[in-house]
């Protein structure tokens, strides 16, 4: 996704990570919980290095969102949407944006409905 209110990025991404979690408005989604999607792309200057300090370990991004996704609780995605989105681009200073969709495909919702989503975008210095 190019976003053309910024200079054009180098990014790497995350795409499908699945976790069960807890996370919703109504008490049987605390109870139960369900599948959550998470999607992150990760923008920065990548180098022609071939060393792990010269980029952003995914390994390690991927960690983290696994915790803050599975260790805690929100009643809105786009809570956790943010929260991810904030966390990651502070702990990652090679990070000049993180865009973050939090996916919620069973939503309790009256009708036939493939995917609720939502996007977050956060740069540096914003």
């Amino acid at each position: 996704m190019t976003h053309s209110s910024r200079p054009e990025t180098d990014r790497i991404v995350l795409s499908g990570m699945e976790f069960h979690a807890h996370h919703g408005a109504f008490a049987e989604e605390e109870r139960l919980g369900a599948r959550f999607t998470v999607d992150l792309e990760l923008g920065l200057a990548l180098s022609e290095g071939d060393r792990l300090d010269e980029t952003v370990d995914y390994s390690r991004v991927y960690a983290r969102v696994r915790e803050l996704v599975t260790g805690s609780r929100h009643r809105l995605i786009e809570t956790l949407a943010a929260r991810i989105a904030r966390t990651v681009l502070t702990e990652e200073p090679l990070l000049s944006s993180v865009l973050v969709r939090v996916h919620k495909p069973h939503a309790p919702l009256p009708g036939v409905v493939r995917d609720v989503y939502v996007e977050v975008l956060r740069e540096r210095g914003t």
